[in-house]
């Protein structure tokens, strides 16, 4: 599924980590959106949301819907999974299969923004978590059964982030909205939020001091290395297991003296998280998303498909693929230059990484 976190740096500067791990391979692209981009949101059952982004984002997306020839992709077929504005706000969208939305919750909130747009309305209109919120509840959110999984309610949750440091958590329980200000900066898959939190009390003895030696009755015991530290943090790829990891590496790596060595520490930190293919399989089924299917031979298997870092306080967005060895990099303060919208399809990224603006080309203006 997926994994995110925040780190800081000796300054205060924010920098945000986050994976994406499915047992099937979409057409993502990294999208750059300017100030001014007009965008429509169609919840069902309301009238069009239209609004122009205040603020320019670089975004990770998937199409919902293939472009012909008379009719292209535009700024709101792409669906925002994780993205950054110039604000310095970042927004992830991960999995949260049985827990979200039923198809009656356009009952129970206000149907102004459907659910696929939350992401890029978040990073057109705001410059901070606390207008991420107070835009919730202006308008409500729209949850609609989802062509892209079988049909589906709305299986994804999501955290925004801001470069203070403060985060928030947008959740449905059965159609029910819920929102929590996120104390631990780090979000993983279900069970709910809550959840999550309630689990910490089960890690009280956490900590990253190695008790290297010890007595037991007359026998006087030592580690041959360093480590030991680490030794009850879950070893599972659970969700469950995930979130304590992350709360564990977020909390103990040290703070970077500078941007470069913060980046540095928090591609290390992702590492932990990263998982090749076939590592764990499910025979039969789909380990992924509702309505995904099986990739090879029947078994399902769950991998990174790519991992992003994202410095919130310079704008410079990171992104590695599964089939890359380093990160590219696109700096959001150079293309915020641009004034059309710009997208690089992850498959076309370098293996070795580098500066990504090359790879970038403007999307075809709709007619």
């Amino acid at each position: 599924m997926c994994t995110t976190l925040g780190l800081a740096d000796t300054d205060g500067n924010v920098y945000h980590g986050r994976t994406l791990e499915l047992d099937v391979e979409d057409v993502y692209a990294v999208t750059y959106v300017p100030v001014g981009t007009p965008f429509t949101s169609n919840a069902a059952g309301s009238e069009p949301l239209k609004y122009d982004a205040k603020y320019a984002f670089i975004a990770i997306g998937a199409p919902d819907r293939a472009p012909t020839a008379d009719d292209p992709l535009g700024p709101s077929d792409v669906k925002v999974i994780e993205g950054m504005n110039t604000a310095g706000v970042s927004f992830s969208l991960l999995a949260y299969p049985t827990k979200a939305g039923a198809e009656e919750a356009k009952a129970t909130t206000k149907a102004m923004v459907d659910a696929v747009d939350l992401g890029s309305w978040a990073l057109a209109n705001f410059a901070n978590v606390d207008e991420v919120k107070q835009g919730i509840a202006d308008h409500g959110i729209s949850l609609t059964l989802l062509p892209f999984v079988g049909n589906l309610p709305f299986p994804f949750h999501f955290i925004a982030r801001d470069k203070t440091g403060k985060a928030l958590v947008i959740e449905f329980l059965e159609g029910e909205l819920t929102l929590h200000d996120n104390p631990v900066g780090v979000m993983t898959n279900g069970p709910k939020f809550e959840w999550h939190l309630t689990n910490l009390d089960n890690f009280t003895h956490l900590n990253n001091v190695d008790v290297s030696k010890n007595k037991f009755g007359n026998l006087e015991v030592s580690q041959p290395d360093s480590g030991i530290a680490t030794a009850t943090i879950p070893s599972s790829n659970t969700s469950v297991g995930r979130f304590i990891k992350a709360l564990y590496y977020s909390n103990f790596t040290e703070k970077g003296e500078s941007t470069e060595m913060a980046l540095y520490n928090l591609a290390r930190v992702m590492d932990n998280f990263d998982r090749p293919r076939g590592v764990t399989t499910d025979p039969g089924e789909s380990g992924g998303l509702p309505g995904t299917q099986m990739v090879k031979d029947a078994v399902s298997t769950e991998y990174t498909s790519w991992t992003n870092l994202s410095d919130l306080a310079h704008g410079t967005f990171m992104v590695r693929a599964y089939q890359a060895f380093n990160y590219t990099s696109f700096d959001l303060n150079e293309l915020s230059k641009k004034n059309e919208i710009h997208l690089a399809l992850l498959s076309s990224l370098k293996p070795l990484g580098g500066d990504g603006t090359d790879a970038m080309f403007p999307l075809p203006a709709k007619s």
